[in-house]
């Protein structure tokens, strides 16, 4: 095995760029009072931890299958992390850094399993405690794809009794269950560009399928590149505040020749133009050179209709009726996407319809969490990890930013590295790059928290306790 495949030298790079030995003692014997551990690059999976929160698919006494009016994970608490400061992961595979993204995705283990966190106090940091968790939830596909074996791996070489649950295997299930019941159609992949670059979902779509003696699904995949980066408000995708054309931009443009906006397309797009959701570059006649994408919806748009047409493209056999949501920030855009899609199947040329042998009348949205959330509860039942006395700790809401006091940083406007410097770091340079930090005013939006109200409310809540209310 060569080092760069051998997860324990990432987990070596993981202590020297912490200035921590990771030693036996400390992955402790994970408790039933301990907290369950869910991370994502950004905000996306909280989509994961609402259906933690809120699912009832067992009986909490007997663990059979069955509602009963109890969510499954009442009396458990959470800690939450966003990988803020290094995401889009989408993008590492791209610039041909992957190690430099398993590097990120095996810190963050290691900050869920310690004990500790960072807190601002006036122009201070505080470290504080905190419990490290009994469970891992890999809520993000990408670092699911290219980290959760070498995790797995890493504790099973160290005897550790900690279980890594990703969502891509629950995914699947949940899109092969469909095709069982609702008949056999082309299966979507709506996800990351690090996502499908990794192959990982018509991987196991395939694998998966031929266990259950199902015919070899017919799978087209998108990367959607952006979109989870204007969700989340990445300086080099989406700026809110913006008036003009950037230079910065790094979405799909008329320029950009690997995601690239047909003129030809631009009334099936059907760009929201209001505000400054759609942005120009003018020539000094006034017309319009290039355009660029300031608005999640409109990447929704854009990368849906690239979608049908790569299935037209290619006289795809099938018409999509499933559509795994492949990344966990796209669930906030469920009902976008489905208007989409509406929109696409009714659409007309001189033709005829554009797209309806290509696309079913009613396609399934597909989110992974739901699925993650019920093995979640199988795994912690199966290993007795169960806590089964009242919920005593609030659920804890962690971030990553910038580390100031690395003088080699690069920062932009908004306060974040800079693309430039987020993909030209080297793995296994031994740097503390970022801060684990809570969540609070300054590093997550008012327009985040408002999403996070409207779609997922049992999140909002919790995260209200200690961070909205707290005026923090």
């Amino acid at each position: 095995m060569s080092k760069v495949t051998d997860p324990k030298f990432w987990i070596l790079l993981v202590f020297l760029s912490t200035g921590t030995k990771f030693t036996q003692a400390q992955i402790q014997k994970p408790k039933a009072v301990s907290p369950i551990g869910v991370f994502d690059s950004g905000t996306g999976g909280l989509t994961v931890l609402e259906a933690l929160l809120t699912i009832d698919e067992f009986n909490n006494l007997t663990g059979a299958t069955g509602k009963d009016g109890i969510p499954d994970f009442q009396q458990e608490h959470f800690q939450y992390l966003a990988d803020q400061a290094n995401m889009p992961y989408g993008n590492y595979a791209a610039e041909n850094k992957t190690p430099l993204l398993k590097e990120h995705i095996l810190k963050n283990m290691r900050f869920l399993l310690g004990n500790s966190f960072l807190r601002q106090k006036k122009v201070k940091w505080e470290l504080m405690p905190k419990e490290s968790a009994k469970m891992l939830v890999l809520a993000c596909n990408t670092a699911t794809a290219f980290a959760l074996a070498d995790i797995r791996q890493f504790l099973k070489e160290e005897n550790s009794e900690i279980t890594v649950i990703g969502v891509i295997d629950a995914g699947v299930k949940a899109a092969l269950q469909h095709q069982r019941e609702k008949g056999r159609g082309a299966i979507g992949v709506f996800a990351t560009a690090g996502t499908v670059a990794s192959n990982g979902y018509p991987r196991t779509l395939i694998e998966m399928s031929a266990k259950l003696s199902m015919p070899e699904p017919i799978i087209v995949s998108q990367g959607g590149a952006g979109l989870a980066e204007s969700i989340d408000r990445d300086w080099s995708y989406f700026v809110d505040t913006a008036t003009r054309y950037r230079k910065e931009y790094k979405g799909p443009s008329i320029k950009n020749a690997q995601y690239k906006i047909d003129t030809t397309l631009m009334s099936i797009y059907r760009f929201n133009r209001t505000g400054n959701k759609l942005l120009c570059e003018y020539d000094d006649k006034g017309a319009c050179q290039d355009i660029q994408l300031n608005d999640p919806e409109n990447y929704v748009r854009y990368h849906l209709v690239s979608m049908l047409e790569k299935m037209r493209q290619n006289k795809m056999q099938l018409p999509m009726n499933t559509l795994i949501l492949g990344c966990t920030h796209y669930p906030f855009m469920r009902p976008i996407i489905q208007q989409v899609l509406s929109e696409l199947y009714d659409y007309q040329d001189k033709q005829g319809y554009r797209y309806r042998d290509y696309l079913a009348k009613e396609v399934a949205l597909i989110d992974p969490s739901y699925e993650t959330a019920k093995e979640a509860y199988q795994v912690l039942r199966e290993k007795q990890l169960q806590h089964t006395g009242s919920k005593q700790q609030q659920d804890l809401f962690f971030i990553t930013i910038p580390n100031k006091e690395l003088a080699e940083i690069e920062l932009q406007e908004d306060g974040w590295f800079t693309y430039g410097y987020k993909y030209g770091r080297k793995a296994g340079e031994n740097k503390q790059y970022v801060k684990y930090v809570p969540f609070d005013k300054v590093n997550i939006s008012a327009a985040t928290y408002l999403r996070i109200e409207q779609a997922l409310p049992a999140v909002y809540k919790d995260i209200s306790r200690v961070v909205i209310r707290a005026g923090k």
